[in-house]
């Protein structure tokens, strides 16, 4: 992931703008059973810059119904949700490798599903490998999920770790893009 400059800093990856000033985040875990999705906000108001979940929640598709039916659940449920929170960029982990092709053909339909979703929204979307949202939040690639939410919880200041891990899982990514454009920021600022 890069920066381009134009009247602003902007991400390569999505093209939002990138400052230290507060963004809301909506990052999107997707998932062929349960898709997280989580909203964090970067505030700097106080003292001290922290971050604060604004939501959390999960889809939990239906193993009955048709996947037509549940992949308009997904895109349904997400723009209500995008709608509701009016992000101004959407987080979502990038495609990983899996062993089953046929696993990674339904959850690259559920992504699809999503992607569409933040365009109809008319957001930009940034993408991360699952070892970035890990190494962000964690500071470790190869974190387990329970690493990842307990990380989750102390940057976001929870008093328990959120449930279900989707949600957390959904969560690091829209962290892990705060920390990327704070970063970026602060290497374009110092040029």
């Amino acid at each position: 992931m890069g920066w381009v400059r134009g009247p602003a800093w902007a991400c390569a990856a999505c093209g939002c703008a990138i400052n230290l000033d507060p963004m809301r985040v909506f990052g999107i875990d997707c998932g062929t059973e349960i898709t997280g999705y989580g909203v964090v906000e970067s505030d700097d108001s106080g003292r001290q810059p922290k971050l604060v979940m604004k939501a959390m929640g999960a889809i939990r598709l239906a193993k009955t119904q048709t996947t037509p039916l549940r992949l308009e659940q997904v895109y349904r449920e997400l723009t209500a949700e995008m709608e509701r929170w009016k992000p101004e960029v959407v987080a979502i982990e990038e495609v990983f490798y899996s062993v089953n092709a046929k696993s990674a053909l339904k959850l690259g339909q559920v992504r699809g599903v999503a992607l569409l979703a933040a365009a109809t929204q008319g957001l930009p979307v940034a993408e991360y490998a699952p070892l970035k949202i890990k190494s962000s939040v964690v500071g470790y690639g190869l974190a387990k999920k329970e690493q990842v939410q307990f990380m989750v919880a102390r940057l976001l200041e929870l008093a328990e770790l959120p449930q279900p891990a989707d949600a957390a899982d959904a969560l690091a990514v829209a962290i892990c893009h705060i920390h990327t454009a704070q970063t970026l920021a602060l290497q374009g600022g110092a040029r």
